[in-house]
């Protein structure tokens, strides 16, 4: 399905990241596995994560090159395309899963630190990688003439209705979805297809305090597949769209669009507002949105 097509795989060290890099290799893809090997909070690095999901492509028979870096840094995801494809020829699809979880905190409570770590790894990191993977397309595109498509594959979250005490990366999650879907308008004529995938998958694993999280029981190898069908040609020409794969479901987010409507010769004043606005043009609706809370049985993204 991928022969010899050549995939980036950002976060790839770990959990969807690392389910990813091992399905893609796995349908006949070169995997390039980045990885800064951080802990889930973002702190320290290691090249070592990434070097074992090479190891163990390898081991399967399959091909790959580990490579150490920080997504966000422009200057980075830059040497990491271009080590791509001077290591393979080609660039032909990105995926990112890089990203951290935490430390978590309430709007009120939230350090702008916290903030700017949380923003800075997931929504600037899509930049970083999105800005210069795309340069590298066109120019190829305008210098070789490009034939088949190739794919960028954001990643998103749930947690874009809401997630409490985790507003940092609500916001950055729902950034990505803006980004995505404004370069897939911009990068559609140069053979680029961008979508965004939204997962969910367990995320079993020590808290900073030592006590376990066990958010769900749903495997990383449950989303991987619908990666692999992302990337491949099978999904030429869909672009701007968000996926979601969680366990046994699969499926597509909708755009943001109008609930409900109302229109008016003149337009709306206030008063026409205050008569008519909450008991006729939004009647039944549900004003009062606390957004998703997060929990035991709760789907919840893996470092994605």
């Amino acid at each position: 399905m991928l022969s010899d097509d050549v995939v980036i795989v950002t976060g790839g060290g770990n959990g969807l990241g690392e389910a990813a890099a091992k399905d893609l290799a796995d349908y006949g893809a070169h995997v390039v596995v980045n990885d800064l090997g951080t802990s889930r909070t973002g702190d320290g690095e290691s090249p070592e994560a990434a070097q074992s999901t090479v190891d163990e492509i390898e081991d399967a028979g399959g091909s790959a090159m580990a490579h150490f870096g920080d997504v966000a840094d422009v200057e980075y995801t830059e040497t990491l395309v271009q080590d791509a494809y001077e290591e393979f020829g080609r660039v032909d699809g990105v995926v990112n899963f890089a990203g951290i979880l935490g430390p978590r905190a309430s709007i009120d409570e939230m350090s702008e630190d916290v903030w700017d770590r949380m923003t800075r790894v997931h929504l600037k990191g899509h930049y970083s990688l999105l800005h210069n993977v795309s340069s590298h397309w066109v120019e190829r595109s305008e210098e070789d003439g490009l034939e088949s498509q190739r794919s960028f594959v954001g990643v998103t979250s749930i947690s874009i209705q809401g997630a409490e005490t985790f507003p940092h990366y609500a916001a950055a999650k729902a950034g990505i979805l803006g980004l995505v879907r404004t370069a897939a308008m911009e990068l559609y004529e140069h053979n680029v297809r961008v979508n965004a995938l939204s997962p969910s998958a367990d995320t079993s694993r020590e808290d900073d305090d030592g006590s376990l999280d066990l958010f769900t029981h749903q495997s990383p190898h449950k989303v991987s597949p619908m990666v692999v069908f992302m990337m491949s040609d099978q999904f030429d020409d869909v672009t701007g769209c968000t996926m979601r794969a969680a366990g046994d479901l699969v499926g597509m987010i909708s755009d943001p669009d109008f609930e409900k409507r109302g229109f008016r010769d003149g337009g709306w004043s206030v008063e026409d507002l205050e008569e008519h606005f909450l008991d006729h043009v939004l009647a039944g609706e549900d004003l009062t949105k606390t957004g998703v809370t997060y929990g035991p049985g709760a789907y919840f993204d893996d470092w994605g």
